[in-house]
């Protein structure tokens, strides 16, 4: 269950440091690499724990190894994509989209007790899951979408976000 501890320290510590360095002006640059740290985090799973990701799914769904490796590569692709003032927008719109989509599998995974990221416990898992995914929908939302987040910086580069 260690799985949700490691995203909020993904997405924390780079906006943390980011505000300490650089105050309120900085802190978009951090939450924008936060959650495409989480993304690379999540890309690089479906690599290393294939397996376990095939056992979240249904036993209907065809082609799991390879819908697994792809959906890795989606991941992996969008958190790259975060990280580009030209991408930025349309990689957070598909991380939204991925975080919907992909829930039901989390749903199918604690329900069956699939043993990993915490599923094994079950239905119980969904209390800590679910207020996780709607953080991280919103994580994507405000620094990559909205007029808030968006207004920090206008269309710098992560590496080099100013105002």
């Amino acid at each position: 269950m260690i799985t949700p501890l490691i995203i909020l320290g993904l997405l924390l510590l780079p906006l943390v440091f980011a505000w300490l360095i650089g105050g309120a002006e900085k802190a978009r640059a951090g939450g924008i690499l936060g959650i495409a740290l989480a993304f690379i985090f999540f890309g690089i799973g479906h690599f290393v724990q294939t397996e376990e990701m095939v056992e979240m799914l249904p036993s209907f769904v065809p082609f799991a190894v390879p819908l697994v490796l792809a959906t890795g590569v989606l991941e992996l692709a969008i958190g790259l994509g975060l990280l580009s003032a030209v991408t930025r927008r349309i990689a957070g719109i598909v991380a939204i989209l991925v975080f919907v989509g992909f829930f039901p599998a989390n749903v199918f995974a604690a329900f069956n007790h699939v043993g990993m990221g915490g599923h094994v416990w079950g239905p119980v898992y969904l209390l800590i899951r679910a207020p996780l995914q709607a953080l991280l929908i919103w994580w994507v939302w405000y620094f990559t979408l909205s007029p808030n987040g968006r207004a920090l910086t206008r269309s710098a580069p992560i590496a080099n976000v100013s105002v």
